[in-house]
Order: structure tokens, then C-alpha cells, then sequence
């Protein structure tokens, strides 16, 4: 209740706090009088509303008993002045919801910016590895061993959930593994004969094999798909014919791994469906499958002797830190794919491709920055119209019509 006046009142109340119900409800009030005194001193306060409070006490369950009880029926209230706005506490119930989208938000950011900087990282010690070791084989067999040993100190340690597989799903993965190994190597030998920027930019065209391979197995698509492929054949084969160290084993590794992982997309979207490993225990057993079916190859492509005479002049020429590359190389491959994988469960394909478009924007750029490597504004001009046909192609992946088709 609030008053405006120019002068000063006195309030009183006959307010019994003991007359209420059994339950504790609102406390009954028997008489209720205002007498409003002129003050001596008008014009004190300003004009500003009267607020009545009172203070109460002895407020709870009540019986009928305690009312024989003396007591004083009256207490006073007090009227004081509001001299500023009372905050009031507002609980709001979307706002709890509106906080775990902003964490949500922060934990994609770090997935991505995580993501991208160990993608760089690897590119980065992987190309020095080659440019010293020059056996692709060997380094990408390391590869999966460290990502693998990470995976079973992982589980025998309990840092991470030990999946529950049985026959069916190595049944099923073993197709995505076959694929994967010989898209990884295939990138391996890529980057061993030409530089990390060309094989990325090479690697930007898998969505035209992949629309290929899809029409090829009798999937439909809609014009803009089609239409994206235009800028993204057309950067390829601009960036190609303009790299000044141009080398067709280089070129050709790139070409493969992008068909050899639109494959093991295909075999992971139809063998893998309705199994409960994913994420991050999903990768673990893609590796170590994968890790089984390279290290034969690996061994009748290159060999032993070889490995070992090739180590012994890498270590001569660049001494210790050589060793720290491999490991650095090993380690930062198996951790940025199983952040990827991870990232899987938390985003849509389209998050997930766009940020795997703005990756290799990212491995392009430091790539030519620290190995300072030459490139023409044609290149340069190739390399950036394929990179926004990817773009255009994750978009109209995920358009109505799109959909629709499928």
C-alpha cells in the first residue's frame, strides 16, 4: 500500500498475527484503522510514496490453544518513504537454458580452435619429419601406433570408457579401416613430394569424388550441388597447373586419399549405423584396425633396412630434436582427429564441414608462412575459389531440396 503526500503521516494498525489457520496461511487481520497525523513540520519530505511496513512476529502454526494466551493484539506498523527503486529478484526459467547454450557455444569454440591448432601443429612436424625421413610409409604407420598405444593406456587406466564391441562391429569397421589407411598414407606420400599448401588445396575437391562416387552408387542431387562443384574443380585444376613445384606422385596421392575417404564415409554412414561406439572410442578402433592392416605393407614397400639407414642419416643431419619430431608428429595426428571425432557428436555435418573448410584455410596459410613457401597470385587466386566452392557445397548439402532428394 502506498501513499503520496506532501507532509509527514503517522500509521497505525490493529493487525492480530496470531489469528491465522491451522496450515500457517496468510495471518487473519481483525481490524485494520489508518490515522493519518498531520506532522508538526510539513513540507519535510518530498512527494514520494508511503510504503507500510510492519514488523511481525511470532508468524507459524498456530492452534486454537495458544489463543487463551495473553498476548498483545496490536503491533505496529511503520510507514516509511521510498527514496529508490527496491531490486527484486526475478527468477526466469529460460534463463538457465540460455546459460547452457552459451556453454554449449564456448565448447564447440574450444573444440574447433583445439581442432584447428593441432591440425596445424601436425602439418607442420609432419612435413619436417618427410623433408629429413623421407619414407611416408613408415611415418604414417607411427602415426596410428601413437594414437593407438594413447587409446589402450587410455582404457587400461580408466582416463576414457572402454567400449563395448563384439564380432559384428569389427566386422563392420574393417571396410572404414581399409579406406582409411590407404586415404591416409595416400596424403602421407602427397605431402612427402610436394609442399603442405598444394596437397590442402588439392584435398578441398573431395566433395566433387564424393558427389561422384554417390552418383555413381545411384544417389541423386539437387542443381546447386552441381553448380558448387564448378568453382571447386575449377580452383583444383587453376592451383595445379600454377604451383611452381609441381609433382604428379604428389598430385596423384592427394587425388587418392580423396577418394579413398569419400569411401570410408560411405562404408561408415552404411555399416556403422545402429552401433552404439562413437566419438572418440570410434577413431581408437578405426586406428588400431588400420594400424594391423598398414604395418604388412608398409614393411614389403619399404623395409626395415631402409627405415634404418634412412634414421641414422636423419638423426646425423639434424641431430636429437629429430626424434621429438616424430613423436611430436605421432602424437599430434592421433589428438586432432580424435577431436574432430569428438566435435562429430556435439555439431551438424554442415558446423562440422564448414569448420573443416576453415582447417584447411588455416593449414594453408602457416604452412606457407613457416616454410615460406613461394606461391603465385594466380595459385593464390586457384586455392581461394576452390576453398568457397567447398563452402558452397556444405551449404547446398544442407539445403530443403537436398533433403527432399535423399
Amino acid at each position: 500500500m502506498a501513499f503520496s503526500a506532501g507532509q509527514s503521516y503517522a500509521v497505525s494498525t490493529n493487525f492480530d498475527p496470531l489469528q491465522q489457520n491451522f496450515l500457517g496461511s496468510k495471518p487473519h487481520i481483525s481490524s485494520f484503522s489508518i490515522n493519518l497525523k498531520q506532522c508538526e513540520k510539513p513540507n519535510i519530505l518530498s512527494k514520494k510514496p508511503l510504503y507500510i511496513s510492519a514488523v511481525l512476529s511470532g508468524f507459524g502454526h498456530a492452534d486454537e490453544s495458544k489463543e487463551s494466551k495473553s498476548r498483545d493484539p496490536l503491533v505496529q506498523c511503520n510507514a516509511y518513504e521510498a527514496s529508490r527503486p527496491q531490486s527484486v529478484p526475478i527468477n526466469i526459467e529460460f534463463g538457465q537454458e540460455a546459460q547452457a547454450a552459451s556453454r554449449q557455444k564456448l565448447k564447440i569454440g574450444l573444440y574447433f580452435a583445439t581442432w584447428w591448432a593441432l591440425n596445424v601443429v601436425f602439418n607442420i612436424y609432419n612435413k619436417k619429419v618427410l623433408n629429413a625421413f623421407p619414407f611416408p610409409w613408415l611415418t604414417s604407420t607411427l602415426s596410428l601406433a601413437a594414437g593407438s598405444l594413447i587409446m589402450l593406456v587410455s582404457w587400461a587406466t580408466k582416463i576414457a570408457e572402454t567400449p563395448k564391441t563384439d564380432f559384428d562391429f569389427w566386422k563392420a569397421l574393417f571396410p572404414v579401416a581399409v579406406a582409411h589407411t590407404i586415404g591416409h598414407v595416400a596424403a602421407t606420400v602427397s605431402m612427402s613430394k610436394v609442399a603442405v599448401s598444394f596437397t590442402h588445396i588439392i584435398k578441398s575437391g573431395e566433395p566433387a569424388f564424393s558427389v561422384l562416387v554417390s552418383r555413381l552408387l545411384g544417389e541423386t542431387f539437387p542443381l546447386p550441388i552441381y553448380l558448387s562443384l564448378v568453382p571447386i574443380i575449377g580452383g583444383c585444376a587453376l592451383a595445379a597447373i600454377t604451383e611452381l613445384n609441381f609433382n604428379l606422385t604428389g598430385f596423384m596421392g592427394a587425388m587418392i586419399s580423396n577418394l579413398a575417404f569419400v569411401f570410408r564415409n560411405i562404408f561408415s554412414k552404411k555399416g556403422m549405423k545402429g552401433k552404439s561406439v562413437g566419438g572418440m572410442n570410434y577413431y581408437a578402433c578405426l586406428s588400431m584396425m588400420s594400424l594391423l592392416i598398414l604395418i604388412p605393407f608398409a614393411i614389403a614397400v619399404e623395409g626395415p633396412q631402409v627405415w634404418a639407414l634412412g634414421w641414422q642419416k636423419a638423426v646425423s643431419q639434424i641431430g636429437p630434436k629429430f626424434i621429438w619430431w616424430v613423436v611430436a608428429q605421432s602424437v599430434f595426428y592421433h589428438l586432432y582427429n580424435q577431436v574432430s571425432y569428438m566435435s562429430l557428436n556435439e555439431i551438424s555435418p554442415l558446423t562440422f564441414s564448414i569448420g573443416n573448410t576453415m582447417k584447411r584455410i588455416s593449414v594453408i596459410v602457416s604452412s606457407i608462412i613457416i616454410f615460406q613457401i613461394p606461391i603465385q597470385p594466380v595459385n593464390a587466386l586457384g586455392a581461394a575459389i576452390a576453398i568457397v566452392g567447398t563452402f558452397l557445397y556444405s551449404q547446398a548439402k544442407q539445403s530443403p531440396e537436398f533433403a527432399e532428394g535423399r
